[in-house]
């Protein structure tokens, strides 16, 4: 039940964690909340200029314009964005808020959702602007975009588990936050995000599929790129496997939180 508890009875604390976070990253700035959206689509062009004028990708499948491949490799950067952000701010998480620690009353771990809201925040900007760019290219939305949350919850519950995980082991082994920075840049090459899995070898293909963003990364774009239904068995399999990470995650970081005043 406290892996719950965001939805429950701290939703009013996680609410305001993830309001100052998100609200928090554009203090200062001119167009504000606006930059959300503003990041995104000058994300999109980069990747078009880069990958696709300049480096001449195509996508296999696709219809081989540099428009389809910029708004099919931006869905699965973006699906990498969201993980890599929380993975390699988790395990600073506990260190960054001390002062959090020290209170005894204070649910640490609504500290993990807020920074994954936070980002699923960014992570639904992103998709708002990749689908508004597709409408603008192809005149229309496929209907399957409407379960693009229903893919995208898995990874969320995924990403919670393994941010609890980092988070706690981050207290006691600070060669975590080196390296994790590291893993992210390894999951984002060894996925599907900006290689199609068809094009690379078999005897290397295994590592690819084995990639928790692969198969999410994928689903995302059958349902807004190409129009088809998702994996229905593969989204149970994976959201169970998903929860089961979470659960784990979530004890190791109430066995562990007992000792972080104390290291801290």
């Amino acid at each position: 039940m406290g892996i719950l508890s965001v939805f429950g009875k701290n939703r009013s604390l996680a609410f305001e964690l993830t309001q100052r976070e998100v609200l928090g990253r554009y203090r200062g700035a001119s167009f504000g909340l606006l930059w959300s959206l503003i990041s995104p689509f000058l994300m999109l062009l980069v990747y078009t200029m880069a990958f696709g004028f300049i480096m001449k990708g195509r996508w296999p499948g696709s219809s081989g314009s540099t428009t389809d491949f910029a708004l099919i490799l931006f869905a699965g950067l973006t699906v990498h964005g969201f993980f890599a952000e929380c993975f390699t701010r988790a395990p600073q998480l506990i260190v960054s808020n001390t002062s959090y620690v020290k209170r005894v009353v204070f649910p640490l771990d609504i500290l993990v959702w807020s920074m994954t809201l936070s980002a699923l925040f960014h992570l639904v900007m992103n998709m708002v602007v990749l689908l508004l760019l597709y409408l603008c290219v192809k005149g229309s939305i496929h209907p399957t975009a409407v379960l693009l949350p229903i893919v995208l919850i898995p990874l969320v519950i995924l990403t919670a588990g393994i941010g609890w995980m980092a988070s706690a082991l981050g207290v006691y082994l600070r060669d975590i936050g080196q390296i994790a920075g590291v893993i992210a840049a390894a999951m984002l090459f060894l996925s599907s995000a900006i290689i199609p899995v068809e094009s690379v070898p078999a005897s290397y293909r295994i590592v690819f599929e084995l990639n928790p963003l692969t198969f999410i990364i994928n689903q995302v774009r059958e349902v807004v790129i190409w129009g088809r239904l998702p994996d229905w068995t593969g989204l149970a399999i994976y959201t169970l496997i998903a929860c089961v990470v979470a659960v784990i995650g979530h004890r190791v970081f109430t066995k562990l939180r007992v000792g972080f005043a104390d290291v801290l």
